[in-house]
């Protein structure tokens, strides 16, 4: 008789309370303690209280770490028999229900029914509030629950509730610590069954979400969502404050930095002020020199685990980012976000004095000093003059020739500690600048700059006396000096003029008398890099050319 009742969809017991119908009076009887909020089984270990004694017995598991429904075929265990009979699934290789129409096959029949309806587009459940129609009859309930606003799937462990069972068996796996979806592949594991089938394309290469416009394919839905967005100049995301709008959330999120100015966190030894007390944390260790994470490979140091874990990933060549809409792999997610902007052609970062924008917040404060001309840090010997105190410093080293930073390796001595670190990388191997079409990495940031324009075929800028043409505007204004002879850039202490900024600081090492570029080999110096480089050349052993701006 009760099981016939879910043919007749006859619903006999009714609550007094509410009018929910239920086929089952058990089903009734555990409805009304919803109303009573009647739980007359409590835990004894955190004293939370349940409604039945099946929902205790499943809770207790959560404290006892018991697993006793074990895998025949690998042995994995878990805690709740549905978490199983969802991992056996994983073993069962045999579908015996193929689509006539692409041969994709299935487990259960009415799974292949419910795929058919994907290439009729039929639709035979109704919604009789919004007249919506929907191909599946699951489907169909999930949507009159949006109506009606119903959550009956509630969490035995904080008593959350939900409209999907599947919404609630995905959020109570956070309770168990499961990941009952293994990759086959990689051996990784997931909670969602739908984040394996993400998972599983990148070893496979699968884009089936493809652009209708341009047949740009896609390995996410959210990726094709996201591309789309470039067609329409569809920007969903606005901006409160100055109505600029983002496709992205990400994007808006970045973009609101740019409008706090406030920052409460400040360092009690240098004054530097931040947004987050973490950064004012992280901050502080400078000072400190508390560097307890070290590389056994190379011995470097590090203040926090993840800087050095990012480290190690240039010793092993591991790339664990992946782009979702190119598969183009990273070893670092920061440099996954930048490259994601180009997708985007987001640039979320805006200057307030000329409204030029930015992809990465880096890019706009060096932009910003092109705006400031005051510089209120002077050398008190030559008189040059520093937008900031700290490049003061390091000019003063030039007059004094103190060399603070030390080589551990070689005990090589340098006057800055970027000129430390890019040696170092002499001794590592490390290229920590990546190119974001090609991969090529670099050891220097300049090195990577370079190497970008070789990617961009268009030269958009040409001289208007002798037709020759530049990726950069920068280049073009340096060229046409030479037809005009002016020299802007002029020495402080013999008025000699220069055509480039580039050229009056190697005319100013023949005041300091320094010469910052050595020999490795013989330890001569020199006053400019392509004097060292021609130098090199007569060590045969040596590579004759180096790029190590």
């Amino acid at each position: 008789m009760i099981h016939l009742r879910k043919h007749t969809k006859e619903k006999p017991f009714t609550c007094n309370l509410c009018d929910k119908a239920f086929s089952e009076r058990a089903y009734l009887r555990k409805h009304l303690w919803m109303h009573r909020k009647k739980k007359p089984y409590s835990c004894d270990l955190c004293s939370k209280a349940f409604s039945t004694i099946s929902e205790l017995k499943r809770h207790l598991k959560t404290h006892t770490k018991e697993k006793p429904f074990a895998c025949d075929v690998c042995c994995k265990a878990f805690s709740i028999k549905e978490y199983l009979l969802i991992h056996l699934k994983t073993h069962m290789k045999e579908k015996p229900h193929a689509c006539y129409i692409c041969n994709k096959a299935f487990l259960k029949k009415s799974d292949l029914n419910k795929h058919i309806r994907t290439h009729t587009k039929e639709k035979p459940f109704a919604c009789v509030i919004c007249t919506k129609r929907f191909s599946q009859h699951s489907s169909f309930k999930r949507h009159l629950r949006t109506h009606t606003d119903e959550k009956p799937f509630e969490c035995d462990v904080c008593a959350k509730t939900f409209s999907q069972k599947t919404s609630l068996n995905a959020h109570f796996i956070i309770h168990t610590n499961e990941k009952p979806y293994a990759c086959d592949i990689c051996g990784r594991a997931f909670l969602r069954k739908g984040d394996l089938n993400q998972h599983s394309r990148l070893h496979t290469k699968e884009k089936p979400h493809a652009c209708n416009l341009c047949n740009k394919a896609f390995a996410k839905k959210s990726g094709l969502v996201v591309h789309l967005r470039i067609h329409t100049n569809e920007k969903p995301f606005k901006c409160d404050m100055c109505s600029k709008a983002f496709s992205q959330k990400t994007g808006l999120n970045s973009h609101l930095i740019s409008h706090t100015t406030d920052k409460p966190y400040a360092c009690d030894i240098c004054g530097k002020a931040y947004r987050r007390k973490k950064d004012l944390h992280q901050h502080f260790q400078i000072h400190t020199e508390e560097k307890a994470y070290l590389c056994d490979l190379c011995n470097k140091a590090f203040i926090k685990k993840s800087g050095l874990t990012r480290h190690l990933l240039k010793h092993t060549r591991e790339k664990p980012f992946a782009c979702d809409i190119c598969y183009k792999t990273y070893s670092e997610k920061s440099s996954l976000k930048k490259h994601f902007l180009m997708h985007t052609k987001e640039k979320p970062y805006s200057c307030d004095l000329c409204n030029k924008a930015f992809c990465t917040i880096s890019e706009l404060k060096r932009h910003l000093k092109t705006h400031m001309k005051e510089k209120p840090h002077a050398c008190d010997i030559c008189n040059k003059a520093f937008l900031k105190k700290s490049d003061l410093n390091t000019h003063i080293r030039t007059h004094t020739k103190e060399k603070p930073f030390v080589c551990v390796i070689c005990t090589k001595r340098f006057s800055e500690n970027s000129s430390l670190k890019r040696h170092l990388r002499t001794h590592t191997d490390e290229k920590p600048y990546e190119c974001n079409v090609c991969a090529k990495a670099f050891a220097q940031k300049t090195g990577l700059n370079a190497h970008f324009i070789t990617h961009t075929k268009d030269k958009s800028y040409a001289c208007d006396l002798c037709n020759k043409v530049f990726h950069r505007k920068g280049d073009l204004n340096k060229h046409v000096r030479r037809h005009t002879e002016e020299k802007p850039h002029a020495c402080d202490l013999c008025n000699k003029a220069f055509y480039r900024k580039a050229e009056l600081n190697r005319h100013f090492l023949s005041h300091t008398k320094e010469k910052p570029f050595a020999c490795d080999v013989c330890s001569k110096t020199y006053y400019t890099r392509s004097d060292l480089n021609s130098h090199l050349r007569t060590h045969t052993e040596m590579i004759p050319f180096v790029n190590d701006q």
